[in-house]
């Protein structure tokens, strides 16, 4: 019997979980699935990236019933990108299942095609609040079926101020039902909607003294403002990420700094709340396929961003709160694997950096960029190769474990500060890819620092572009 057969689950999703390639259950998977399946409500606490979704996605395709008609489930998610990643992972496990059904609702897609869509039986509705009020005030909607109701990311649904629409959905759910609240931190906001909304909850929680994940090695770059874009690119070259997301406070600044990198040859492309959907989701297919390396993104956008592969988190401008830091960084390091989150700080942020070390409860390694050059240098070893724009011949793709697999094969490595494994490139069978965390470049003899370090289109830099900057 497999450990989540023990756990409540049928044999027919442990098959099918199996051919995902996943095993064994994360802790909060242990902890809250055998209450869940028990019906009652639950509030789960843990960090980003430990499992929360198949956590409430077993248990609630479990008490599926086929035959009924109606809505039967509704995940709300406080962005468009979280709700398509749910929706696709209900899909992958409902790929053999033709009697249950899932539609994603949420703003900038065309209202009609929804429309088309709800006219069959669905049975379990991921949305954001926005476009599920537009529906419920159509009557396009109809809540009084469901019976289970989760809300995920709570902290930052209500962060971002989504409270007025999550209470006005609320009431028009049947009395009668299960909530599940999941959250990575529970501030008082959270703890007041729970106790109007919810019926003696069971607590469930995975933390330790530590609240961001163990796995996520975290440190501090000091610079300044006029320094920061020069940081950057070291860091950049030094650590050679597979993918990496880049956080900017405003969206003016997420463009400006895509059109700076783009214009010294880095794979990079732009997230923000000023894009069109159709925008949105080809730059995340571009990301999520390796074909960008670098994703630069405000924290609304990339709230709740779930992709596999994302070795390396850059903070440019700092978090504005330890709520924002903790789901920043945990974009990186999920599901078990290993990440790197690099928090670029002036002098005007120690005040910031202070609250957020309080906030998480450990301090923060602080590195000067020389530093950390000669750590990942120790690390992972030292190449002469230059990344390459877009491509993935110097960026070793990681596995992490607990995750459902997308068809697209998988390469073995890992970025951990050890050192990784070098693997084959997807889409490249005859080439070795490097190690992607902490691998920098040696000098050649007689070479400058700026010639030696190659941008991100495998071009040398120049004494004079670097003036230029």
């Amino acid at each position: 019997m497999s450990k989540f057969e023990q756990l409540g689950i049928g044999a027919e999703w442990c098959a099918i979980l199996r051919a995902n390639g996943i095993g064994q259950p994360t802790p909060i998977q242990e902890r809250a699935i055998p209450v869940l399946l028990s019906g009652r409500d639950v509030i789960a606490r843990a960090q980003t990236g430990t499992g929360k979704t198949l956590a409430f996605l077993l248990p609630i395709l479990q008490r599926l019933n086929p035959e009924a008609e109606g809505v039967q489930a509704l995940i709300m998610t406080p962005t468009r990108e979280l709700a398509l990643q749910i929706t696709s992972e209900v899909n992958k496990l409902l790929v053999h299942q033709d009697r249950s059904s899932v539609l994603c609702v949420y703003g900038g897609q065309d209202v009609e095609r929804q429309l088309r869509k709800l006219q069959g039986n669905i049975s379990i509705i991921v949305a954001t609040p926005g476009r599920l009020l537009d529906h419920l005030r159509r009557g396009t909607v109809q809540l009084s079926s469901v019976s289970m109701f989760v809300l995920d990311e709570a902290d930052q649904m209500l962060h971002i101020g989504f409270l007025n629409e999550v209470e006005d959905i609320i009431r028009q759910l049947p009395a009668h039902r299960q909530t599940m609240l999941f959250s990575a931190t529970m501030p008082e906001s959270v703890r007041r909607l729970a106790s109007r909304y919810m019926r003696e909850p069971v607590s469930v929680q995975v933390e330790d003294r530590q609240i961001t994940v163990k796995e996520i090695r975290q440190s501090v770059v000091e610079t300044t403002d006029r320094g920061k874009l020069a940081a950057l690119r070291q860091l950049i070259d030094q650590y050679r990420p597979y993918l990496a997301i880049v956080f900017c406070r405003t969206k003016r600044r997420v463009s400006k700094l895509n059109a700076e990198l783009q214009q010294y040859g880095y794979a990079t492309d732009e997230l923000h709340g000023d894009l069109s959907q159709a925008k949105r989701e080809q730059v995340m297919e571009r990301f999520r396929e390796a074909k960008l390396q670098l994703l630069i993104a405000t924290d609304v956008a990339a709230r709740g961003l779930d992709v596999e592969g994302v070795t390396h988190v850059f903070n440019y401008d700092i978090p504005p709160d330890t709520e924002s830091y903790i789901h920043r960084i945990g974009r990186t390091g999920r599901a078990g694997g290993q990440g790197v989150a690099v928090t670029l700080v002036t002098p005007k942020d120690r005040a910031a950096l202070l609250a957020i070390e309080r906030g998480v409860r450990m301090p923060i390694r602080r590195t000067s960029l020389d530093a950390a050059e000669r750590q990942e240098g120790r690390n992972a070893g030292r190449s002469d190769r230059k990344p390459q724009a877009g491509g993935q011949e110097d960026r070793a793709r990681p596995v992490s474990k607990g995750r459902l697999r997308s068809g697209r094969q998988r390469t073995e490595a890992n970025p951990g500060a050890g050192g990784a494994k070098a693997a084959r490139s997807d889409g490249h069978p005859g080439k070795r890819a490097k190690a992607d965390t902490g691998l920098s470049r040696s000098r050649k003899p007689g070479s400058s620092r700026t010639e030696a370090r190659g941008g991100a289109g495998g071009r040398p830099r120049t004494a004079g572009k670097r003036g230029r900057r």
